[in-house]
């Protein structure tokens, strides 16, 4: 069977396989394109988005000290889809040795909110125990001050911690992350 010249153009025609071979490609590349460009522009949604600083401040240096962990509120800017809005945080600080130590309130078990050994008032005191100082309420986790877990307890990493910078006196937080120790 011989194809029949369909449509000519500039002097030149078409059979109705060209035209077809044609036609179905340019079909197949629209719907790829309309696919792809959705796909394409999730993808590159998090490098136009500019969230400025990575970093809040939480207090001076000398609000925090070597004895107990002290808990702080914060917030922090949060993009969720196409709500805008604060969100707030928890860390508990504690100096050791020169460095600030923020750590998560959340266990590494489960991710309970760990609690510290506190009075009434919510003010820090040594545990009775004298070494572990967090406790997370779900399964019995325990922690020292410095946010390593004990062994013998359902968590098997230390506490998650805060990307931590110091200027000028003031402390400033960053993002939470795994720490081996």
């Amino acid at each position: 069977m011989r194809d029949e010249a369909v449509h000519s153009h500039r002097g030149r025609e078409w059979t109705r396989r060209q035209f077809l071979t044609y036609a179905l490609g340019g079909t197949g590349a629209f719907i790829g394109a309309s696919i792809l460009a959705p796909l394409v522009t999730f993808s590159l949604d998090p490098l136009r988005r500019s969230t400025g600083s990575r970093f809040v401040e939480v207090g001076s240096i000398g609000e925090f000290n070597q004895d107990l962990p002290k808990q702080i509120h914060f917030k922090v800017a949060q993009a969720d889809g196409w709500i805008q809005g604060e969100a707030t945080m928890t860390a508990w600080v504690i100096l050791k040795g020169q460095e600030v130590l923020a750590m998560s309130p959340r266990c590494t078990h489960l991710g309970c909110q760990v609690n510290g050994t506190v009075d009434a008032a919510g003010n820090p005191v040594p545990s009775t125990d004298g070494q572990w100082w967090f406790h997370c309420p779900c399964h019995g986790g325990r922690y020292t001050k410095y946010g390593i877990n004990d062994p013998t307890t359902p968590p098997q990493r230390p506490l998650d911690v805060y990307e931590v910078k110091v200027d000028n006196g003031k402390v400033l937080l960053g993002p939470i992350h795994q720490r081996t120790v």
